[in-house]
C-alpha cells in the first residue's frame, strides 16, 4: 500500500513538460500554482496520509492541463456530513486499481476525475524476525515519480465549503517491492501507480478501459531503494531531508559465509 510518501512542492507545476504541455499552458500552470502556494510551497519529505496533508496534482479539465491542491484521503460526493467525512477518509487513502470502476467510494472519480500526483517517492516498511524497517522508493534517474490517483470535490453541508480530497491508485507489485513490502497480513505486495511520461495522457482523459489498461507494475521506469531512519515513535527525524537518507540495520545485513 502507500500511506507514506514525499512531495517537495518547488516549481512542481513543471512537471507538466514531462506530459507534453506547451510553453503557454506552463506560463498558465506557474501563475496558478503561484497563487495557490502564495509564497508558501509545501514540502514534504516524509508525511504520512493519516495526518491528511493537502498535495498537489494535476487534473485535466476540458482538456486543459490544471493544478490544485488536495487532500490526501477522497472524500465521496455523495457523503453527507462531516462526521461522515472524516470516518471515511482514513479508509480511501489508497484504492486498489483493478477495482476502481467498481468501488462506490470511488467509480465517480475513476470515470470523471482522475489526475497525477508528481512524487519524490514512497516509504514501505519491510518485516523480519518480528519487526519493520522502513524503506524509501524512487526513481533511478531522479524525476519525480507521476502517481495516478483520484478526485472528488465535496461539499461541507454545515461551512459551505467545497472540499479537493484525492486517493493514490495502486497495483501490483513489481519485482523490487515484492523484496520489500512482505507485510504478512497481505496477500501481495502492493505499490502506487507510477505512470510512464507518454501514458498521463491516456490515464488522465481516456475511456474506461484506457485507463484499467494502465493499471499494471511500471517496467519502463527503474527504481531504487534504502532503508532509511524510523518514521514513528521517538527515534523518528519528521518531515526533513534527513528522512530519505540511507540508514543501515544490523539485522538486515546479511552475515557473511563460509562457502
Amino acid at each position: 500500500m502507500c500511506y507514506e510518501t514525499s512531495q517537495l512542492a518547488y516549481r512542481i507545476y513543471k512537471e507538466a513538460k514531462r506530459m507534453y504541455a506547451s510553453e503557454e499552458e506552463i506560463a498558465y500552470l506557474k501563475k496558478r500554482w503561484e497563487e495557490l502556494s502564495k509564497g508558501d510551497e509545501p514540502h514534504f519529505y516524509h508525511v504520512s496520509g493519516f495526518s491528511h496533508p493537502k498535495l498537489a496534482a494535476l487534473i485535466s479539465e476540458n482538456g486543459k492541463l490544471d493544478i490544485n491542491k488536495f487532500t490526501w484521503g477522497l472524500i465521496p460526493h455523495w457523503v453527507k456530513n462531516e462526521l461522515q467525512a472524516r470516518e471515511i477518509w482514513n479508509k480511501t487513502l489508497n484504492v486498489r486499481g483493478e477495482t476502481i470502476f467498481e468501488k462506490p467510494s470511488f467509480r465517480d472519480a475513476a470515470k470523471s476525475s482522475r489526475v497525477i500526483i508528481p512524487l519524490e517517492g514512497f516509504f514501505e516498511h519491510h518485516h523480519k524476525a518480528g519487526k519493520t524497517f522502513p524503506y524509501f522508493i524512487k526513481r533511478k534517474d531522479g524525476k519525480r515519480m507521476l502517481v495516478g490517483g483520484l478526485a472528488s470535490d465535496w461539499v461541507n453541508v454545515t461551512t459551505g465549503e467545497v472540499e479537493k480530497t484525492l486517493s493514490i491508485v495502486t497495483t501490483k507489485g513489481n519485482a523490487m517491492m515484492s523484496e520489500i513490502h512482505n507485510n504478512p497480513k497481505l496477500k501481495e505486495p502492493r505499490m502506487p501507480l507510477i505512470l510512464s511520461d507518454e501514458d498521463t495522457a491516456q490515464w488522465l482523459e481516456g475511456e474506461e478501459n484506457d485507463a484499467q489498461a494502465l493499471i499494471e507494475p511500471n517496467v519502463d521506469v527503474e527504481f531504487e531503494s534504502q532503508t532509511v531512519r524510523r518514521l514513528s515513535g521517538k527515534n523518528s527525524v519528521g518531515n526533513c531531508e534527513e528522512a530519505q537518507e540511507e540508514y543501515l540495520y544490523d539485522e538486515l545485513i546479511e552475515p557473511p559465509t563460509l562457502f
